[in-house]
């Protein structure tokens, strides 16, 4: 226990970041297949299309993490595995949402032509998990030729700019200030750190401009080692009563989401089974053979990160062993929660590192291609515009760029912030 204790899990270990980014790589290329995005890795099938039933793309999903996370660290006593099953939400769903085989109606759930489909999914090296989300439009006869109509890019758009913010504005200000460190001192202490209401006033403004709305009680969570939900949060339109802890600080690792509605962003709870749980630290005394079973095989495969019923290895008996364990809270069970009128919602989720050089995406959403998106809607508030044009990261000069970066108009938001995180220096 004692040698336990003195391994240093932070990132100022250089063996901290080269985990977190084994598992950023394994959820960013297992994302890129699922999503249709990777046809050269996985061969030319496009897996989210029409009629695709999800509790298949979700086991497909789930296969191919745990046949990439098998290729690292062969040999060495290193715990690894999936820090969060595949899943496929379909139109107004908002959670990550992952059927049974053993229910068969919801078995059946299909998508569908023109629907936005969310698709989260993770992998972990010891503990230090990684966790991605992209939001994708299922082709349809509106979307030939590659291009995505008003609506839909209303939507898409204020869901890209809404985290391409919420990002700048988790970093610790100053934090990219150059000149002597008395000069960078200075600069840190005459600005503030965007408290948690100015983030989600400047949130609801980029929504606004599209005609959308931030989707109410998303939540960004601190990661550590083992943990998913630490101790500081986000959250983004918090309802009443509800309000975050903590900000964001150099040596940290979020995941950070955002989810943005057609509507109006208000949230139910819908009637599909929750499959979806977590092992909390609550220890209580199970009563029943198959709950202890159940536990057992959890805590064995899983540890504290999400998990679904079907990787169990008896669906149906799972169903049933969970029961008493949500109850005495040794499980959480999270809810299948949709858009309150049925509207349509995007969602992404980053997992982002903090060091002394800025902000790093190990795993993220694809870069989209905006020239696709065809809208009369743009951001023109200049605050938000100048926000947008900051870096994430500094300039280390470590690699060399032989790319030219695009200049774009301001007015339209369409900065080029896609090399930012690679500039720097993550040690």
């Amino acid at each position: 226990m004692a040698e336990e204790a003195q391994v240093d899990y932070s990132l100022s270990n250089p063996d901290t970041l080269t985990k977190y980014k084994s598992a950023a790589q394994i959820s960013q290329k297992v994302l890129e297949a699922v999503s249709g995005m990777d046809n050269v890795n996985f061969g030319a099938d496009r897996w989210c299309i029409e009629g695709a039933k999800i509790v298949d793309l979700c086991e497909r999903g789930d296969k191919l993490l745990e046949e990439e996370i098998a290729k690292v660290y062969k040999g060495k006593k290193i715990a690894k595995g999936i820090s969060h099953p595949t899943t496929v939400s379909p139109d107004s769903y908002i959670t990550p949402y992952t059927p049974l085989i053993s229910d068969p109606e919801e078995a059946e759930t299909k998508l569908k032509a023109g629907e936005f489909v969310k698709i989260q999914l993770g992998a972990q090296i010891d503990g230090f998990g990684t966790i991605v989300c992209d939001t994708l439009v299922i082709p349809s006869k509106q979307n030939e030729g590659n291009q995505i109509p008003s609506r839909q890019a209303d939507l898409l758009l204020a869901t890209h700019w809404a985290n391409e913010l919420l990002l700048r504005t988790m970093l610790p200000q100053g934090l990219l200030a150059s000149g002597t460190e008395e000069e960078k001192k200075k600069a840190a202490a005459s600005q503030k750190q965007y408290t948690q209401a100015k983030i989600n006033s400047l949130l609801e403004k980029v929504a606004k401009s599209y005609d959308c709305n931030i989707v109410e009680s998303t939540t960004c969570w601190l990661f550590e080692r083992n943990e998913i939900e630490g101790k500081k949060k986000i959250i983004l339109s918090p309802g009443e009563g509800v309000k975050g802890e903590g900000l964001p600080e150099v040596g940290d690792v979020w995941g950070v989401e955002i989810g943005v509605s057609l509507g109006t962003g208000k949230v139910k709870t819908l009637s599909n089974r929750p499959t979806l749980h977590r092992r909390t630290t609550t220890t209580y005394g199970l009563k029943r053979p198959s709950s202890r079973a159940t536990l057992s095989e959890i805590v064995k495969k899983f540890g504290q990160f999400p998990f679904s019923l079907r990787q169990l290895d008896d669906e149906r008996a799972a169903k049933v062993g969970v029961v008493e364990c949500v109850r005495g809270n040794v499980l959480r069970q999270y809810e299948v929660i949709g858009d309150k009128d049925n509207d349509p919602v995007a969602r992404l989720f980053t997992t982002v590192a903090i060091t002394k050089n800025g902000l790093t995406r190990l795993s993220a959403p694809p870069e989209p291609d905006l020239s696709k998106y065809k809208t009369d809607k743009k951001i023109t508030d200049e605050e938000i515009l100048e926000i947008l044009k900051q870096p994430l990261s500094k300039n280390t000069g470590s690699k060399s760029k032989n790319k030219k970066k695009k200049k774009r108009p301001a007015k339209k938001a369409d900065d080029d912030d896609d090399d930012d995180d690679d500039d720097s220096d993550e040690e």
